[in-house]
C-alpha cells in the first residue's frame, strides 16, 4: 500500500479533512505524561499503546472518508520525544481500496495534519494490515475488537456528577480535541512485533477534526 493511487497525490500541500471519534489506550497510569508532552518520562520504560479511529466524515483527493475506522498501534522509549517508535496501522477491511489508501496516507503522516508532527518520531513503520474492525460507541464506555489482534475498552472515570464524565478542558494535544475525556483502560495487543497487556490504565476519547487546507 505504498504506491500513491492514481489522482491520490501524497504531498502535504494537498486539501484534506477528517472528523470523527478518537480513542486510546496505553501502558502508563492514568494520566499518561507523554500524552501532556513527549518529553515528559511516561510510567515504564516503555509506553505501549494502539489509537482506535472511526471517520464520520471526510475527504481526500475526492475520496469520501465516511465509515472508515483504523487502528494504530505503537511501542516507543520512556521519554517518547526521543523518537524510534515501533508503529503499525490497521485498516478496516469494510474501506474501499482507495479509502484505505487515503487512510494509509494520513495516518503515516504522508499528506500533512497532525500524524505528519508525530510521524517524526516514528523509527519504523510495520506492514499495513487490513482486517475486520469492530468498534461500540457507548455513552461512558468505547470498545476496539480486531478477532486475532486487539482487545480492548476505555471506561470514563467516575466523576462528582456521576451523569457526566470527567475531562480535560483546553488542553494541547496534536490529534485529539481540546476537551477530552478521561478514562481508564483494559486491552491485549499482539501482532508479532508489538505485543502488551494493559489492565487499568491510561485512557482517553474525543471527537477530532484533522484538516490540512490545499495549496
Amino acid at each position: 500500500m505504498s504506491e500513491p493511487e492514481a489522482g491520490i497525490q501524497p504531498e502535504s500541500s494537498q486539501g484534506w479533512f477528517a472528523r470523527g471519534l478518537l480513542f486510546e489506550n496505553c501502558s502508563c497510569q492514568i494520566v499518561c505524561p507523554g500524552h501532556v508532552h513527549f518529553d515528559q518520562l511516561c510510567t515504564h520504560e516503555r509506553c505501549e499503546a494502539w489509537w482506535a479511529i472511526r471517520i464520520d466524515e471526510g475527504e481526500l483527493g475526492g475520496v469520501r472518508l465516511s465509515g472508515v475506522k483504523a487502528v494504530i498501534a505503537a511501542d516507543s522509549p520512556q521519554r517518547m520525544i526521543d523518537g524510534d517508535w515501533v508503529q503499525t496501522i490497521i485498516i478496516d477491511d469494510d474501506a474501499t481500496p482507495e479509502q484505505r489508501r487515503c487512510a494509509e496516507q494520513i495516518l503515516r503522516g504522508e499528506v500533512g495534519g497532525p500524524w505528519e508532527v508525530l510521524g517524526r518520531f516514528v523509527g519504523k513503520h510495520l506492514e499495513t494490515r487490513v482486517a475486520p474492525i469492530n468498534i461500540e460507541d457507548e455513552p461512558m464506555a468505547k470498545r476496539i475488537s480486531i478477532a486475532g489482534l486487539l482487545r480492548g475498552v476505555v471506561t470514563a472515570i467516575r466523576g462528582r456528577d456521576r451523569d457526566r464524565p470527567v475531562s480535560f478542558e483546553n488542553i494541547f494535544n496534536q490529534i485529539h480535541a481540546p476537551t477530552q475525556v478521561i478514562a481508564r483502560g483494559d486491552s491485549e495487543y499482539d501482532d508479532g512485533v508489538i505485543s502488551f497487556r494493559n489492565e487499568g490504565t491510561h485512557g482517553l476519547w474525543s471527537e477530532f477534526h484533522w484538516s490540512v487546507e490545499g495549496g
